[in-house]
């Protein structure tokens, strides 16, 4: 606009100096035809700037971002104190006023949360180049050991997944289930004909057996457990919410996480080389880990069957013990499922005799559903995290249109979006029949209204496994104890880093055989 004014103000110059002259030549007529022509040159003037400004605006207009509104917070922490307080408290504040996609700012990163279906399919089905979990997770990295899960490419990754699918195939898990239930069998039987226990301590440590024998092979499970089970605590003992930030702080947890990863790499090393000598392979995921090979025929390594073992463990042990802890907290709670259940109970037997297996337990529609109601209300990851490589749009259940700056954080939460009243009705409450056919009120509502195990690309591939495992311990507790909660309905520890029970779960049984009459 500069370089256009002084354009002007030229020509006006050089048509000032010829109407002197033409004024001297021409007379009044002359002055006439000046004042016109400088009217002109004004009004031209005049127009050039409107349209530069008006310009000016659009493109501003279309390059400006259509960012989320904002959580309010301090200048430089942010919503660093709000967070901290508990996430889904913050969410339940922010989400009435804010709507479906809103921004915290923490510290130095931004992270962007979506709640709802509507918003969340670009979460869930956004390919990696767009929405990473690589950098969001690297505090996993100390646990897991290097070179598996978010210490490779995506790529690798991509291939280590296609590991664990594979020692997860329905072959498998009929084998798995015959497992569990050997071990569920033989741990209740040590049990009194009546007595009171802490069932969360009792489910905990049955899930842990369980995983040892499915997961890390007969040689843990008969001879290493203790040992091995007291590495896996160091290990999960080294995972606290300051490691989220820093992961390789030099404090005594982290120590103890290391010591503990270092000596169960040995472990392994030791077993694995046994067998490849003895010739001998094992039905379990170790030995599904140990025969897996790359697409370009490269075999896994000794630390990289480490790696992944200790991933799968750490995916399903605390997931695993938490759901049936709520599932059994609800069903004494809720005496009609507890006898929905126990009817579903009578009728299997009626039909299969005591036999369970994976097509029995398959067929507990009643019991699957309370489970999954739990999982609804509690699911233990309550935040899901991506990083944002790319900018890209959302659009939210009311129209409105919001621009995700590259390099934010994007997140959803399980916790809350379970809890959405217009997908789920009465959501606080305790009902399984909601996902009874006919009712089905996650399907109604479209993809993604229920991510307990997440969804998507990223979905849960243990989900198959976690229910057969609970299915497996629930049924054999149905079908043989009476079951009273003597202690208050327990409480959400929201201070542990997968949420769970907190507290005991006190129980009061008495030994007895179900009866088909």
């Amino acid at each position: 606009m500069v370089e256009g004014s002084n354009y002007f103000a030229m020509i006006i110059r050089e048509d000032l100096q010829f109407s002197s002259d033409f004024r001297f030549i021409f007379g009044g007529r002359g002055m006439d035809l000046l004042k016109e022509k400088f009217l002109n040159i004004a009004l031209l003037f005049l127009a050039t700037i409107v349209i530069a400004k008006l310009l000016s605006a659009f493109l501003i207009c279309r390059g400006r971002k259509r960012l989320p509104p904002t959580v309010k917070g301090w200048p430089v922490l942010g919503g660093l104190a709000r967070f901290m307080k508990g996430p889904i408290v913050m969410l339940k504040e922010e989400y009435p006023k804010l709507g479906s996609v809103f921004t915290l700012n923490l510290l130095n990163k931004n992270i962007t949360f979506f709640i709802g279906p509507e918003v969340s399919s670009h979460f869930f089905k956004a390919p990696e180049s767009d929405l990473s979990q690589q950098e969001v997770y690297q505090f996993n990295v100390p646990t897991f050991g290097p070179g598996v899960v978010f210490d490779v490419d995506y790529s690798v990754r991509q291939e280590q997944f296609r590991f664990f699918t594979e020692s997860l195939r329905v072959t498998k898990l009929k084998s798995y289930v015959d497992q569990m239930v050997v071990e569920a069998e033989d741990y209740f039987s040590k049990w009194g004909d009546n007595g009171e226990v802490d069932l969360k301590y009792e489910l905990e440590h049955l899930i842990i057996l369980t995983a040892s024998r499915c997961l890390l092979g007969r040689e843990v499970r008969d001879k290493l457990f203790d040992d091995v089970s007291s590495l896996f605590h160091d290990l999960d003992n080294g995972m606290l919410p300051i490691s989220v930030i820093f992961p390789y702080l030099p404090i005594p947890a982290h120590r103890r996480r290391d010591r503990a990863r270092k000596k169960l790499a040995e472990i392994f090393a030791n077993i694995i080389s046994s067998r490849k000598c003895a010739g001998k392979s094992e039905n379990d995921m170790l030995q599904c880990f140990i025969d897996s090979k790359y697409k370009d025929g490269r075999p896994t390594t000794d630390t990289e069957v480490t790696g992944l073992l200790i991933a799968a463990l750490f995916a399903g042990q605390h997931t695993s013990s938490i759901t049936s802890a709520w599932t059994g907290a609800y069903l004494l709670r809720h005496k009609e499922f507890l006898s929905a259940v126990l009817e579903e109970q009578k009728s299997l037997m009626k039909q299969h005799g005591k036999k369970v297996d994976h097509d029995v337990l398959s067929e507990m529609d009643v019991l699957y559903r309370c489970i999954k109601e739990a999982l609804r209300l509690h699911p233990p990851l309550i935040l899901l995290l991506r990083s944002s490589h790319s900018d890209f749009t959302v659009k939210t259940r009311e129209g409105k249109e919001y621009d995700i700056p590259k390099g934010h954080i994007v997140a959803t939460s399980p916790a809350f979006a379970n809890r959405l009243p217009y997908i789920y009705r009465d959501p606080d409450r305790y009902d399984p029949d909601r996902f009874a056919a006919g009712r089905d009120e996650d399907k109604v509502a479209g993809p993604f209204s229920y991510i307990s195990f997440g969804g998507g690309r990223h979905g849960c591939l243990g989900e198959p496994f976690a229910y057969l495992q609970i299915k497996a311990i629930w049924s054999h507790l149905l079908r043989n104890f009476e079951l009273e909660l003597i202690s208050p309905f327990p409480e959400i520890d929201w201070n542990a880093m997968v949420v769970g029970v907190k507290g005991k779960v006190m129980v009061r049984y008495k030994r007895r055989q179900l009866s088909v009459e």
